[in-house]
């Protein structure tokens, strides 16, 4: 079964996979540009969490309660969210991994800070790779470069991966480029990218940098969905 995708805008996204539906980093409703999207009919199976800034969580208590889904994050964002009223969540750290039947996770490192609207501390930043019977994948989360990311294929041969493009605030068009030759994957969805002025790109630059270096890359339109 082929993995299907929705956009959902910044770095939230669902990917459909063996019959379950696992959303990222549900950040929706503050968007402009995802005014279209009715977060009421987002149902997920799974969401992944992977730091504690707004612009990752926005959505995630109200997402988190009306669909029943498991949440997996950060120990401290876990207990957060229980604060919250959302006692579905799943605790986890950097290089743990645990087996939920139709897929497996393994938390990864992000370089990245993670605190939440308050300014508190929030844990570790943190990526994800998943692996089913239908695909593996890695969502990078908000990250620099960095060297771990050439551990990857020593243990998972990635199918597509999830890369924040937008630079300033995480890694820019280049460094996903080096980003996508370190974890020998050359499938790349890119994310971060176009929310704020900041981390606006150039699509033809993206485009071009990560064709010339042999890879393809996607930049979904906001409300797509795709199958890979």
């Amino acid at each position: 079964m082929r993995p299907k995708i929705t956009y959902y805008g910044h770095s939230c996204f669902t990917v459909e996979i063996s019959g379950k539906s696992i959303l990222f980093d549900p950040f929706i409703t503050p968007n402009p540009k995802a005014s279209m999207i009715d977060i009421s009919t987002i149902q997920p199976d799974l969401i992944l969490v992977t730091h504690g800034h707004g612009d990752h969580t926005a959505d995630l208590v109200i997402i988190a309660k009306q669909s029943k889904a498991q949440v997996i994050s950060a120990y401290e964002i876990t207990e957060w969210l229980s604060d919250q009223g959302v006692k579905n969540g799943l605790p986890m750290n950097i290089g743990g991994s645990i087996n939920l039947g139709f897929c497996t996770v393994k938390m990864v490192k992000a370089e990245h800070s993670s605190s939440f609207s308050d300014g508190s501390y929030a844990g570790n930043a943190a990526g994800f790779i998943i692996q089913s019977p239908d695909c593996c994948f890695y969502y990078a989360g908000d990250t620099a470069l960095t060297l771990d990311m050439q551990l990857i294929p020593l243990s998972y041969n990635l199918d597509f991966l999830f890369l924040p493009i937008g630079d300033n605030f995480t890694m820019g068009i280049e460094d996903a480029v080096r980003a996508s030759k370190l974890t020998e994957c050359n499938k790349v969805i890119g994310m971060h990218f176009d929310t704020f002025p900041p981390i606006e790109i150039d699509h033809k630059h993206a485009y071009d940098s990560f064709s010339n270096a042999g890879f393809n890359l996607i930049l979904p339109l906001i409300n797509q969905t795709f199958e890979l």
